[in-house]
């Protein structure tokens, strides 16, 4: 009929290995399935108390959050295992980066997913730094989504959780 394609000619024609013709799955360069130290899959989404980081310095932002941090959403299995409770501050870290976050106890979380609002303010201690605030920018992937979208993919990465020790 031409309403739906599921096959695209011309996308098979551009040769992309990283973006195929048809709906397939990709395995992500990070997620779960390939675990190494970073055990926790972090969720970066958009809060309904801002929009991207308009907003981060108002109201409803800043009533949304615990001592002036961003929330991370952890099932209460994974905030055990860490001897971590409601409100604890934590650090949030991989290999690119670390930020500051308020532990927000959720049941309604995956155990081994972790969920960090995107637009905090980028408040870093020192240039390069660790983020006081709680920007999950500073932990994800700069890398475009396919050679075809080139689409952020900042949704999404692998992390640990630890308490912070000092200061804030």
């Amino acid at each position: 009929s031409g309403r739906i394609e599921l096959y695209s000619e011309t996308i098979e024609g551009f040769g992309y290995d990283d973006c195929p013709p048809h709906p397939a799955w990709l395995e992500p360069a990070e997620w779960l399935g390939s675990v190494s130290e970073y055990p926790l899959h972090m969720i970066s989404n958009q809060p309904k108390t801002r929009l991207h980081s308009q907003w981060d310095h108002g109201e409803t932002s800043l009533d949304s959050k615990i001592d002036g941090r961003e929330r991370i959403g952890m099932h209460p299995e994974d905030a055990s295992a860490r001897d971590l409770d409601e409100g604890a501050l934590v650090r949030v870290f991989n290999a690119r980066g670390a930020c500051l976050a308020a532990v927000a106890i959720r049941a309604d979380l995956m155990p081994g997913v972790v969920q960090l609002p995107t637009g905090a303010w980028w408040d870093p201690v020192e240039p390069g730094g660790l983020c006081r605030a709680g920007n999950p920018n500073v932990l994800t992937r700069d890398v475009g989504t396919s050679h075809l979208a080139q689409g952020p993919s900042a949704q999404t990465c692998l992390v640990e959780v630890e308490r912070h020790v000092g200061d804030p």
